[in-house]
């Protein structure tokens, strides 16, 4: 749906695969997030940063003078690539950068901190921290920091929940903002966000999906489902089997994608990806898609879970990023957090002038 109509704050949020100053992580500290499977996610992190430091700078956010310690003990086990990883101590609840870490917007005072107000996606009540993480970060980067309002009210959102193409069209889904659980904007409806989208992160045409995957706890974030690859494709995750639970919300998706149009009018290119079998936590399905990837510099990250269907993903994502070596990170113990590689980071973008 198209909210071209709705003013422009001369904010824009570029695309992912634009040049990146930096990736922002968050050394794991939040052990109920794995229940029982906490061990290995501390050295999931340091294969992550290793791979992303050999080319680019990491911003990594340790909650103590203890935690860089053993944070940088590992690293170098791993080895990673120190001299690009800059640390920043500052507590916090979890370590989701996707959506409580800092979004990035070319602005008119250049490169702009938007600090919209965490909630812990509207079901965890231990979020303060997290809810003033990025103004914390903000004492040493010292950019132009903005809470973003609408009608008087400081908005809540989360980076997981939209992905934009950096020419001024924008994915989300309508379980994020539009249904009765989660709630994140009581009152708000589809034209409130899509006037916020176009105010505050240059969206010219937000392209509504339905609803996310079985087993995210976020209620419905995009970057599970749906990526933009470059400005006019998108990569879409589908389920095949008629009797997995995804099935008919997946397919839903793939008939809307196939209908919209972008922010010039016209239609997308669909890449359709497959999911991997269902993954369990005891009688949990586990949010595990192979959208939840990572785009950095030279690199795309791509969450693998053991399953037949990796080398397909990791083969589409290929021929989808020609210029980007495509690395597999094993996620089988990650995705126990409810999330992979997207939701644990958040690009910097260098941002020089819009896109």
């Amino acid at each position: 749906m198209r909210s071209s109509s709705s003013p422009s704050g001369g904010y824009a949020l570029p695309a992912e695969w634009e040049p990146q100053a930096a990736v922002w992580l968050a050394w794991p500290h939040q052990k109920a997030d794995w229940p029982g499977r906490f061990g290995p996610i501390p050295w999931i992190q340091a294969e992550i940063i290793r791979h992303i430091s050999a080319s680019q700078k990491v911003r990594l956010v340790v909650q103590n003078a203890g935690a860089e310690a053993q944070a940088r003990q590992m690293l170098a086990r791993a080895h990673a690539n120190l001299k690009n990883v800059e640390f920043f101590r500052a507590r916090t609840n979890r370590g989701w950068m996707r959506d409580t870490g800092p979004v990035f917007v070319y602005g008119p005072k250049g490169k702009t901190m938007l600090d919209f107000r965490s909630t812990g996606w509207a079901k965890y009540s231990n979020h303060r921290l997290d809810n003033g993480l990025r103004e914390h970060l903000n004492e040493r980067l010292k950019l132009p920091l903005i809470k973003p309002r609408y009608k008087g009210r400081h908005i809540v959102f989360e980076g997981g929940g939209i992905d934009a193409n950096g020419k001024g069209a924008l994915l989300t889904t309508e379980e994020w903002l539009l249904s009765d659980t989660q709630v994140r904007n009581p009152g708000f409806t589809r034209n409130d966000y899509e006037t916020i989208f176009a105010q505050w992160l240059g969206a010219e045409q937000v392209i509504w999906l339905g609803s996310g995957i079985a087993g995210d706890d976020t209620h419905g974030h995009v970057d599970d489902l749906a990526r933009f690859v470059n400005p006019g494709t998108v990569a879409i995750a589908v389920e095949n089997n008629s009797k997995d639970e995804n099935h008919a919300a997946l397919r839903d998706n793939l008939k809307r994608l196939k209908r919209a149009r972008d922010q010039r009018g016209k239609p997308l290119d669909v890449v359709e990806l497959p999911m991997p079998r269902p993954l369990y936590f005891e009688s949990t399905r586990l949010p595990a898609s192979y959208a939840n990837f990572l785009i950095t510099n030279s690199l795309v990250l791509v969450p693998t879970f053991n399953d037949p269907a990796d080398r397909v993903a990791l083969s589409l994502l290929a021929q989808c990023f020609p210029g980007r070596e495509v690395v597999g990170i094993h996620s089988v113990e990650l995705v126990w957090g409810f999330g992979t590689l997207h939701c644990m980071s958040m690009q910097e973008s260098l941002i020089a002038k819009p896109a």
